[in-house]
């Protein structure tokens, strides 16, 4: 049982240092994870960046990036955690050699794009640090942020890219959307957050072969382009080895997405996970059936 496995027996919320901990946990227990930072949060709290394996195709892993969606960033790590605990044990899983996967991979984990927001979901506006006072006006004087999704300053970070980017503040304004909010604020300009420009400058730079970022909930799985055969194969076989359906994303949730970003801009194969099903935010209780039914499809995920 690895490190991360233990710790999620105590069933803590995963708050940016309980992330942090749990790195140093499991950087200490498998040498081959080479821990870096992406970048700083609006309120400077670090990004971590994890590698592993040393392959020419490197497949990257986003998780959190929507604050209350920090279910994701456990999910990450217990699949980089049963990963490395198999590869040291030379053991097989899902029918897959860790070995193989890891010297003919290079797997890239962000597993917690935003961890302001994710502070604010958990902790309240006392993780708001300076602007915790604009958030409060934000979040409409209430101080329950269990339901925030957006960065400190109020961006949706989903909807800060540039791929639809112009069209979706049109929605904004039918929404009467006009500013900084809880949840679906595009930002000023694509790329305005320092969290969205860093993760769509580590897509233009290392170019992977392929993306997946998660979210919560519904069991579905979004494919940005139904009409490429080899993302819509690749699609159909995530889809089959996991339960959930595929589909393209509607309404809001359609425009200005890193996965739509991937795809239509760099032609990257890039799908969106929402994982599990219930009312947001999903309890930490649920992460086990979660991952038992996403287990499978994110070990072959590696390799298709």
């Amino acid at each position: 049982m690895g490190c991360l496995r233990q710790r999620l027996e105590k069933r803590k919320a995963m708050t940016s240092e309980v992330l942090y901990e749990s790195i140093e946990k499991m950087c200490g227990a498998y040498e081959m994870i080479e821990r870096s930072e992406l970048a700083q949060s609006i309120l400077g709290r670090s990004i971590p960046l994890l590698r592993v394996g040393n392959g020419e195709r490197k497949v990257l892993y986003v998780g959190a990036h929507h604050g209350m969606e920090w279910l994701t960033s456990v999910l990450l790590l217990d699949f980089l955690d049963e990963l490395c605990d198999a590869y040291i044990s030379k053991r097989e899983t899902v029918g897959l050699l860790p070995d193989f996967i890891l010297k003919s991979r290079t797997l890239l984990f962000v597993p917690m794009l935003n961890p302001d927001g994710v502070d604010l979901a958990i902790e309240g506006s006392a993780a708001g640090g300076i602007l915790a006072e604009r958030q409060m006006r934000m979040n409409g004087g209430s101080t329950d942020f269990s339901h925030w999704q957006a960065n400190a300053r109020g961006v949706d970070l989903n909807h800060n890219y540039a791929h639809g980017f112009l069209e979706y503040k049109q929605i904004e304004r039918e929404l009467g959307i006009e500013g900084g909010a809880p949840t679906r604020y595009s930002g000023e300009c694509s790329e305005s957050e320092p969290e969205s420009a860093a993760i769509a400058n580590l897509l233009r730079t290392v170019m992977p072969h392929a993306v997946y970022t998660f979210h919560t909930q519904g069991e579905e799985i979004y494919c940005a382009s139904m009409k490429n055969e080899r993302i819509l194969s690749m699609g159909r076989t995530l889809s089959a080895l996991s339960g959930y359906r595929l589909c393209r994303a509607e309404g809001p949730a359609a425009y200005g997405g890193l996965t739509d970003y991937a795809v239509e801009e760099l032609a990257i194969p890039a799908f969106t996970l929402e994982c599990g099903k219930g009312k947001n935010p999903l309890p930490l209780s649920d992460l086990i059936l979660i991952y038992a039914n996403l287990r499978r499809m994110l070990f072959y995920s590696t390799i298709i």
